[in-house]
């Protein structure tokens, strides 16, 4: 729940009616409520800024520029740590923490996009006089080249395979989790969806049209779209939904979630976004232990549930799939993104570049 920090009367006009900055920023996070995966982003970012301002005994109409660079520096590094940093937990757990982890550069970024985008919306409804936001100098370009070496090469997706292959089988519960990590990984690879995409799926959004299955998606910025699926990957849904007890077609009005909760009783419950996440990261663990060489393990280290959706990018390139195709199938508003995974024009760059010589053959 968001600290009820009231602010100091500016004596504007204002369009909303709120009266303190919790109240003005759940009026900006209504506006978001047909976007469920958009809201738990903006409602998280929102409330880092809130709790962080409350332990300042500071509100929203009172920060200026340097709050906002001590805001960014502090994302980067939450201090102090025990206070701000803990394990992922759902937020209703007692010993729930803002972060699990400092922020790395381009999530400081969308943060700041995400609060600059509050601070508009607060400024247009006369709650507030200003955006410092707007001050900031962006740093977009040099972010989206560190992005897209966030992929896992052909030698670390071998890795995750086998950790996958590995899992331990001794029990009923054992056995369904690892069904259920091999689907989730083969979901996530094989469309290159984004993890809050598979949280909100069910098997109703899967239809088959020509003899051939697609997912009807509503993905970033409430965006629509259809996602071809494989036969390979349907194949993988029919073994997890034998391992759920389920009829391996699925039905047109099958409300069961594409991936699952583990021990649920009665009705299936869909899997979070955050728990795939801390799913993904356990199999990024394990591969990394079984990984021989230090760049391997660091890659697997620092992959996330991201790194699949690029993962997926790079390998449908490199598979020869056409560039506009895997654009359609990533659902990139531009083509241009989809061009920053085509690793092979690199590679030919850089193969080109070794005939330049200080010392010429004769």
């Amino acid at each position: 729940m968001l600290p009820d920090v009231f602010r100091a009367d500016s004596g504007a006009r204002s369009l909303i009616q709120a009266k303190s900055d919790a109240q003005a920023v759940l009026t900006w996070l209504a506006e978001h409520a047909d976007r469920p995966a958009t809201l738990a982003v903006y409602r998280r970012e929102a409330e880092r800024l809130i709790l962080w301002l409350a332990d300042r005994q500071q509100t929203l109409s009172r920060l200026k520029r340097e709050d906002v660079l001590d805001y960014r520096r502090f994302l980067a590094s939450p201090y102090p740590a025990e206070r701000w940093i803990g394990p992922s937990r759902p937020r209703s757990h007692p010993d729930w923490k803002p972060f699990s982890r400092p922020l790395s550069p381009a999530s400081v970024e969308h943060s700041l996009t995400v609060l600059g985008a509050l601070f508009a919306y607060l400024n247009d409804a006369g709650y507030l006089g200003g955006n410092p936001f707007k001050l900031l100098r962006r740093r977009g370009a040099r972010q989206a080249s560190q992005e897209v070496e966030r992929f896992l090469d052909a030698d670390c997706w071998r890795h995750v395979q086998d950790a996958l292959s590995g899992m331990p089988r001794g029990s009923a519960r054992e056995v369904r989790h690892a069904e259920r990590a091999r689907w989730l990984f083969t979901l996530l690879y094989l469309t290159g969806a984004r993890r809050a995409e598979v949280a909100a799926a069910r098997t109703c959004d899967l239809s088959r049209r020509n003899g051939n299955w697609w997912w009807q998606v509503t993905g970033k910025g409430g965006v629509s779209a259809r996602i071809p699926l494989s036969d390979e990957l349907m194949e993988a849904l029919a073994r997890y939904r034998l391992s759920l007890g389920l009829p391996q077609q699925p039905a047109a009005d099958d409300e069961t979630p594409l991936v699952c909760r583990i021990g649920g009783k009665g009705q299936a419950m869909p899997l979070s976004d955050k728990a795939i996440y801390l799913v993904c990261k356990e199999i990024f663990s394990r591969a990394e232990a079984i990984a021989p060489r230090d760049e391997m393990r660091a890659s697997l280290r620092a992959a996330s549930t991201h790194w699949l959706r690029h993962t997926a990018a790079s390998h449908q390139l490199e598979a020869g799939i056409p560039l506009l195709m895997v654009s359609q199938n990533l659902r990139h508003a531009s083509i241009q993104t989809t061009r920053r995974y085509l690793h092979s024009e690199e590679d030919a760059r850089h193969e080109a570049n070794r005939r330049h010589k200080l010392k010429r053959d004769c």
